[in-house]
């Protein structure tokens, strides 16, 4: 019974019963109703573990997608916002409840959450364990108009399918012990990004710039597009650069913006953990990101320097995050810059002329060594044109 749980939990289980078949397993349960199940296991294998990670990694995602569904936020600004999870077209709810300014803070403030239940659980496998969860993409599905079944456009590579390389969207991929790090790496950068919008705070200006819109339409503008209409149009990157500056206009929640910067951190920390697990394995079983020795099942080549030069892109990221290595700015030569730690810490004003004029950032300004892009070059010139698909692979 354990093992079916954890099969129909939008994961397939590890290699004893690799041979069943996901999709008739999965049948028509949902997300939420495998995450309960997993979650009532009382002591939960290493695979069962990392389906529960799984699943609520993606029932995050999902509830996301339920939220945007429910008040109709379905394209046009949200899509427009280029924010996760936002960003992805999806069907129009014909009946959606009415739009409140304060739904996008709702949705981050689920992924924060949802993100480091996630985490917490895949950071319980350790080295020694052994983990193999099979898991054909194809077969994920998210319940987004709650109704309890798969329909049309529910399907992950519906929805990300134009993202990912079509050798990505039509394999199994069966998932390791080094993959628990991996995603963990990924719930902490959705949490982070999350926790940049919640510190930003815009409710109130998503509120007064559609009440103005809603305004200007009554006497012949051009249509609010939170709903997806007048997508297409100028007045609607208006609506959305206004929406952006006046929520800008002010100084975030040093709460939030701590947390973020913890979060990105754990992203560089996680991914080393999957490099050095990676490294060590000998197997070469439908793996997602592969180490020296081994293909990937998604068909996309990895160059054999593919983790070092990532982990130095990493290694540069997390000096900047510690302040270690500045941030070039206009008005400062070499050997000054902007200490990002400091700014995540005690954020400034983020008033575009304080910012671009430097007012602002004079208390985050110091000396010492400034980041560069070599390392960021050399990953890109690896990778030929499919850098970023690679950098989105792997976090």
């Amino acid at each position: 019974m354990r093992t079916a749980l954890t099969l129909t939990a939008a994961l397939a289980a590890g290699p004893a019963v690799a041979d069943i078949d996901f999709a008739s397993v999965l049948g028509g349960r949902s997300l939420a109703a495998a995450e309960s199940d997993l979650s009532a296991i009382a002591d939960p294998t290493p695979d069962e573990r990392f389906a529960l990670g799984g699943v609520r990694f993606l029932r995050g995602i999902e509830r996301a997608f339920q939220l945007r569904y429910r008040v109709g936020l379905h394209d046009g600004l949200a899509v427009m916002s280029g924010l996760p999870v936002l960003r992805v077209p999806m069907g129009a709810n014909p009946a959606p409840e009415p739009f409140t300014p304060d739904a996008v803070e709702v949705l981050f403030a689920d992924i924060v959450t949802d993100m480091q239940a996630a985490s917490d659980v895949l950071l319980t496998i350790g080295d020694a364990d052994a983990v193999g969860v099979s898991v054909a993409l194809g077969d994920l599905w998210f319940d987004i108009d709650m109704d309890g079944a798969r329909s049309d456009g529910e399907g992950l590579l519906d929805l990300a399918g134009a993202a990912l390389d079509p050798q990505i969207a039509a394999t199994t991929i069966r998932f390791d012990t080094a993959d628990a790090a991996w995603l963990s790496a990924y719930a902490h950068l959705l949490a982070g990004v999350g926790e940049v919008v919640l510190a930003i705070g815009p409710a109130e200006a998503i509120g007064a710039i559609n009440d103005a819109s809603e305004s200007m339409d009554g006497l012949g503008g051009q249509p609010p597009s939170w709903s997806g209409m007048g997508s297409a149009n100028e007045a609607a990157w208006i609506d959305l650069a206004a929406m952006a500056l006046m929520a800008l206009d002010g100084v975030p929640d040093a709460a939030h913006s701590r947390a973020a910067h913890g979060h990105f951190l754990q992203v560089v920390a996680d991914n080393r953990t999957f490099w050095r697990r990676v490294a060590r394995e000998t197997d070469d079983d439908a793996e997602w990101i592969p180490n020296k020795a081994q293909t990937s099942a998604t068909g996309l080549r990895f160059p054999p320097e593919t983790g070092t030069l990532w982990l130095a892109v990493l290694s540069d990221a997390e000096r900047v995050l510690t302040g270690e290595l500045l941030l070039p700015f206009w008005r400062l030569g070499e050997g000054a810059g902007i200490n990002l730690a400091r700014v995540f810490e005690e954020p400034p004003s983020l008033d575009l002329a304080g910012l671009v004029h430097g007012v602002s950032l004079v208390p985050y300004m110091d000396e010492g060594p400034r980041a560069g892009a070599d390392n960021l070059m050399l990953f890109s010139r690896m990778m030929g044109g499919d850098a970023l698909l690679y950098a989105l692979v792997l976090n």
